[in-house]
C-alpha cells in the first residue's frame, strides 16, 4: 500500500482511502458523507470572500461570553471540565465560534434581500389556525347536527362524544394548532373568511362530512425567531442549489 493512499490505522492494520470509501459505500453511507464535504467546501470558498470583512476579536469575545451564559459555564473549572468533554482546547473552541460567526454573516448576506418576499411565498403554511371538528358518515346526520346546535342550542362538545368518528373525540374534537396549508383546500377555503367561533359545513372531505368550528386564528409575523428560521431554510436551498452547479469526480479509484 503506497504511504500517500493510506487514511489511517486500526490496530495497526492500514486502512487506505478507497478502502475507507469502499466502507462508506457498501454501509449506503458514502453519498451523504460527499455531500458534507462538498457542503464544507463551499461554505469554505465563501468564507475567503469573507476575509475582508472585518470580524473583530471583540466581537469573538463577546460572543463566547454569551455562549459561556447561556450554557451556565462562566465558572474557569466547569468551562475547563466542558471543553474537554467536548475532545476541544480553546483554540479549537475559539477556531469554532469564529467559523459560526462566519456563518451567520454569509447567512445574512445571501439572504437579507430575499427574507420579505420568502415570508409571503410561506405565510400560507406559516399562518396557523385552532379548529375543533365533528365527522360523520353522511351529510343528512351531519346537517342534522348543525340544525341542533345553531338552532335548539345543542352543545358541541356533547354531540362530538357522541357521533364524531374522528379520533380527536376523545378530546371533544379539537384537532389543535394546525398550519393553514395542510389543510384540505376544502376546508381552508371555508374558514378563510370565517369569524372565530364560526361553525362551518357540512364539508366532505375523503367521503366523510365535517362541521368544523374556528377556535382561532394565529397569523404569523415575521418576528426575529421566525426570521431566523427561514434564514436557514433559504440558506440551505441557496446552499444546495450552489453544490449541485458543482462539478465533482471523484479521484480514487475503489
Amino acid at each position: 500500500m503506497e504511504q500517500s493512499s493510506l487514511f489511517l490505522t486500526a490496530d495497526e492494520q492500514p486502512i487506505s482511502l478507497g478502502q475507507a470509501l469502499r466502507y462508506l459505500e457498501s454501509s449506503g453511507k458514502l453519498e451523504s458523507v460527499l455531500w458534507e464535504i462538498m457542503r464544507q467546501h463551499v461554505l469554505e470558498q465563501e468564507f475567503q470572500v469573507l476575509d475582508d470583512i472585518n470580524i473583530s476579536s471583540d466581537l469573538i469575545e463577546q460572543v463566547i461570553i454569551e455562549f459561556r451564559l447561556n450554557n451556565q459555564l462562566t465558572d474557569s473549572g466547569r468551562f475547563q471540565q466542558w471543553l474537554a468533554q467536548e475532545g476541544l482546547d480553546y483554540s479549537s473552541f475559539r477556531k469554532q465560534i469564529v467559523s459560526n460567526v462566519k456563518l451567520e454573516n454569509l447567512k445574512t448576506q445571501v439572504t437579507e434581500s430575499n427574507i420579505q418576499e420568502y415570508f409571503i411565498e410561506r405565510k400560507l403554511f406559516l399562518d396557523q389556525v385552532v379548529l375543533s371538528r365533528l365527522v360523520v358518515e353522511e351529510q343528512s346526520l351531519a346537517e342534522e347536527l348543525k340544525s341542533q346546535i345553531i338552532e335548539d342550542g345543542a352543545i358541541f362538545e356533547q354531540l362530538v362524544q357522541k357521533y364524531s368518528i374522528a379520533e380527536d373525540q376523545i378530546f371533544n374534537g379539537m384537532m389543535g394548532l394546525i398550519s393553514k396549508g395542510t389543510l384540505p383546500d376544502v376546508i381552508r377555503a371555508e374558514i378563510a373568511n370565517a369569524n372565530s367561533g364560526e361553525l362551518i359545513g357540512p364539508i366532505e372531505v375523503d367521503k366523510l362530512w365535517y362541521l368544523v368550528r374556528v377556535e382561532k386564528f394565529l397569523p404569523a409575523s415575521l418576528d426575529e425567531q421566525l426570521k431566523q428560521q427561514l434564514e436557514s431554510e433559504l440558506f440551505e436551498q441557496w446552499l444546495e442549489e450552489k453544490i449541485q452547479n458543482t462539478n465533482v469526480q471523484l479521484q480514487v479509484k475503489f
